[in-house]
């Protein structure tokens, strides 16, 4: 085999039906290019890992687009093209991907003032100790009349027109009164804590 070119490795592998020997022709053609390969690599990645990392996603993708090889250019030259293809793939990625901080800088921030995902967390959390309080110390109408007015961001006295309210004092009685019950539902929840 080492008499044959490039080509006509690759014309034989293109004959051969699946098996050993086709295998064989395209470890062949591979196994002359590695080092070459993994130098260019190296050039472009200046990191003796990446590069063999790099040279290996080169073969890969050689191996699968290897029936579009067409004979007017240098086997070289396409495998070339595939390396510096797959490293300009590979540096958009990186420059996509967020910047990874140094590990001395990651103990001055408090994470938890900055984590969304926590005070989303804490936030979902304080509303169903909210719901679950006015579910357990109020009754029906001040429940609704707190939803309204707090949740919905409706005036009071609106929220007495909706609700029908016939008190002196309307849906402003029924927040007062929810008010005081809630306090005393959370000092005993805190006490309880």
């Amino acid at each position: 085999m080492e008499a044959l070119s490039d080509e006509e490795l690759i014309a034989r592998y293109r004959l051969a039906p699946a098996s050993t020997a086709s295998r064989r022709l395209v470890e062949e053609l591979f196994r002359r290019h590695q080092g070459r390969v993994v130098a260019w690599c190296y050039r472009l990645t200046g990191d003796r890992t990446n590069a063999v990392d790099l040279a290996q996603d080169v073969f890969v993708k050689a191996y699968s687009s290897l029936d579009s090889f067409r004979s007017d250019a240098k086997f070289t030259t396409w495998l070339y093209v595939i390396a510096r293809n797959r490293w300009r793939d590979e540096l958009r990625a990186r420059q996509s991907r967020p910047r990874e901080s140094p590990e001395s800088e990651m103990f001055n921030d408090e994470p938890f003032d900055v984590n969304d995902a926590l005070s989303a967390l804490t936030a979902r959390d304080a509303r169903t100790l909210v719901q679950r309080l006015m579910t357990d110390v109020l009754d029906e109408t001040e429940r609704r009349v707190m939803t309204l007015h707090y949740g919905h961001e409706m005036p009071l006295d609106a929220v007495t027109a909706t609700l029908g309210l016939t008190n002196p004092s309307g849906a402003k009685a029924y927040i007062v009164s929810a008010r005081r019950k809630l306090h005393v539902a959370v000092k005993r929840w805190k006490a309880n804590a």
